[in-house]
Parts: structure tokens; C-alpha cells; sequence
């Protein structure tokens, strides 16, 4: 294609929506987390490579909650190290909405807030509260930098 050439209209695209620092999460960011729809938490390795985990995600305010059982796990000993995060979420309805998230660490809660939390994130995801009773687990309370939403105009088979 010769520069004076216009691009082919790319009918497929969306214009993702996106929100910035400081800025409250978008609505439908908002909608994908308070829903049933797993999320996909990227964590930093020592070596700077990217640690993935599928996993409940929920909100406490404007900020992402995740929660990780064990200190020892590679996620836990991640976090410990580099609190950056990056998140992305499919909607489980229709897997061409999706949100993506990156953030930071802002807090940590253990013992009876941490498990009060993860009742909540159970009850949204399974209708009752979390069977695993433990005083190790650590809920992560995710300050939001950057968020984007996008949905395709596809319709899922499924």
C-alpha cells in the first residue's frame, strides 16, 4: 500500500474505552468485575518475567480485590517483591467484551478481613461463602492506574 493509499476501514475494531489515574473504574469495567467472570491476575517473577493466575476478582470501592491462600505461593511471593499488576477479564456471557486493568498493590488484608472479603468473592462467584477457612490467606486491594473496556461486535456461539 503506497502512503497517498487510505487503510482498508477495519469494521472489526472497536475504540476501547479507556480511564486513567485517579479516574473512577469505567462502568463496564466495573459490570465485567462485579460479575461471575474470572480474571486473569499477571504478576512480576523475579527475572522480570510476566506470572499468570486465573482467578476471582471483585471490588471494594474503586479498588480491585484479589486474594492468594498461601504467603509461600509464587503469586504471594510475587506481590511481596513488585506490586505491579496487570488484570485482564472476559466476559463469561459473551467473551467479546473484555476489560484490561493494570495497578498497583495499595493494601493487604490477612485474618477475619481477608476471609469477611473472600466470603463476599465467594458468594459472587459460587452463592456461598468460601468453604476454606485459614488465617494465611491475603486479600490484595488493587489501586487502579489504568483500565480499558472493549467489546467486538461478534456473537458467541456458546
Amino acid at each position: 500500500m503506497s502512503s497517498g493509499t487510505p487503510r482498508p476501514a477495519r469494521w472489526w475494531q472497536t475504540r476501547p474505552r479507556s480511564t486513567w489515574r485517579g479516574s473512577p473504574v469505567d462502568e463496564n469495567v466495573r459490570g465485567l468485575l462485579e460479575g461471575r467472570n474470572f480474571a486473569h491476575v499477571a504478576t512480576l517473577m523475579p527475572d522480570g518475567a510476566p506470572h499468570s493466575s486465573v482467578m476471582w476478582a471483585g471490588l471494594d470501592g474503586d479498588r480491585v480485590m484479589a486474594f492468594t491462600g498461601s504467603p509461600d505461593s509464587r503469586k504471594a511471593r510475587n506481590l511481596a517483591a513488585d506490586g505491579r499488576v496487570a488484570i485482564s477479564i472476559v466476559d463469561s456471557d459473551n467473551p467479546y467484551r473484555t476489560a484490561q486493568i493494570r495497578g498497583h498493590v495499595a493494601e493487604t488484608r490477612r485474618g477475619a478481613e481477608a476471609l469477611e472479603a473472600m466470603d463476599r468473592l465467594a458468594v459472587q462467584y459460587t452463592g456461598e461463602p468460601f468453604p476454606w477457612r485459614t488465617d494465611e490467606g491475603t486479600l490484595y486491594l488493587i489501586d487502579v492506574d489504568w483500565s480499558r473496556f472493549a467489546e467486538l461486535p461478534f456473537t458467541h456461539p456458546g
